[in-house]
């Protein structure tokens, strides 16, 4: 069966996606930050291997894993976890910058760079979760735009580098999607939230999953995912 390796499985569309994979029959290794969320994993996913690093931490990322099984071959990396720190320029500090870019930027690099021996042994696909941020910047969303722009170039140059492996990549760009923080953003932005009203994790995980099943002779590179008419 594929061996999935996916990140922010704990909620939200990485939740919805290893739902839909485990239902399957597919193998799944489940990044968590903690030994807590990874004992909370294999007991909604029984069955699954779980790793255990902090994508707030990337230069530690090689020392966490080292001493851990890493796949020795890989079906897809799916990379969904991510953070929001939102604000005007005027507002965000240097730390605020650091922590958004770590977790969406930085450790994504890092893990991919850590996990292509596998990738290239299973000819695996590599899917980055991204966002309209990833396209697009607004007022107050400065640093988690940056850091969604930079993810856009990591795939970007990573499937031209990839080409040869065998290995495709695809960036999913939902718009607002029903989770925990879109919550959080909407609290920021003092509007009343309603998850009914915005995309559900379960339609970005049908999305992924389309590419991931694609055949191996295409290839979708950026998948657009918006809000529909109801």
């Amino acid at each position: 069966m594929p061996t999935h390796l996916v990140t922010g499985a704990g909620a939200g569309i990485g939740a919805a996606l290893a739902d839909v994979l485990a239902a399957r029959g597919d193998d799944l290794v489940l990044l968590a930050r903690d030994d807590r969320r990874a004992n909370d994993l294999r007991r909604a996913y029984p069955g699954c291997a779980t790793l255990v690093a902090d994508l707030a931490a990337p230069l530690a990322l090689a020392d966490a894993l080292a001493g851990q099984d890493l796949p020795e071959r890989l079906d897809s990396l799916v990379h969904v976890a991510g953070v929001a720190e939102l604000g005007g320029v005027a507002e965000l500090s240097a730390a605020a910058w650091s922590r958004t870019l770590d977790v969406n930027l930085v450790a994504p690099a890092e893990l991919t760079r850590l996990l292509l021996p596998a990738l290239r042994a299973g000819r695996g696909h590599v899917v980055l979760v991204n966002s309209g941020s990833g396209l697009r910047a607004n007022p107050g969303w400065s640093a988690y735009a940056a850091s969604k722009h930079g993810l856009k170039a990591l795939a970007d140059a990573l499937r031209a580098e990839e080409q040869e492996s065998g290995i495709r990549v695809t960036s999913v760009y939902p718009g607002r999607v029903a989770t925990a923080m879109q919550e959080k953003v909407h609290q920021h932005e003092g509007r009343e939230y309603d998850p009914a009203d915005w995309i559900q994790p379960a339609s970005v995980a049908t999305a992924i999953v389309t590419a991931l099943d694609l055949p191996r002779d295409a290839e979708m590179t950026d998948v657009t995912v918006r809000p529909g008419p109801g």
